[in-house]
């Protein structure tokens, strides 16, 4: 069963991560107009480069929901549970995975 100190340190964990998180989107102009060249002589790279760019962005804002959901639990005591089945999710799998919604069984049943 996960201490005090465990569950403190995996919330400092899930903090960083979001501030890290912020901190990647905002370097990438997350939610401001995106600015590519439109005299730049290969647009197909530029066309690649845009692709690349939104891609990467939409990964980060995924990461960023999940780390702001598990961080939203621990208002309601309801961090560490399974959404599924509601049994504690393992320490193991919260300090690989501190965003974690499912535990290993509900995991690999819905893979």
């Amino acid at each position: 069963m996960s201490t005090d100190a465990t569950i403190q340190g995996l919330r400092t964990t899930l903090e960083d991560e979001r501030e890290s998180l912020r901190s990647q989107l905002a370097e990438l102009g997350y939610g401001a107009q995106l600015d590519y060249d439109p005299n730049f002589a290969d647009s197909s790279q530029v066309t690649a480069e845009r692709g690349e760019t939104e891609a990467l962005v939409q990964k980060l804002v995924t990461s960023l929901h999940e780390v702001e959901h598990a961080l939203e639990k621990f208002g309601s005591e309801q961090y560490g549970l399974c959404e599924a089945c509601g049994q504690r999710i393992a320490d193991a799998r919260l300090e690989a995975r501190p965003e974690a919604r499912l535990c290993m069984a509900c995991a690999a049943k819905s893979h």
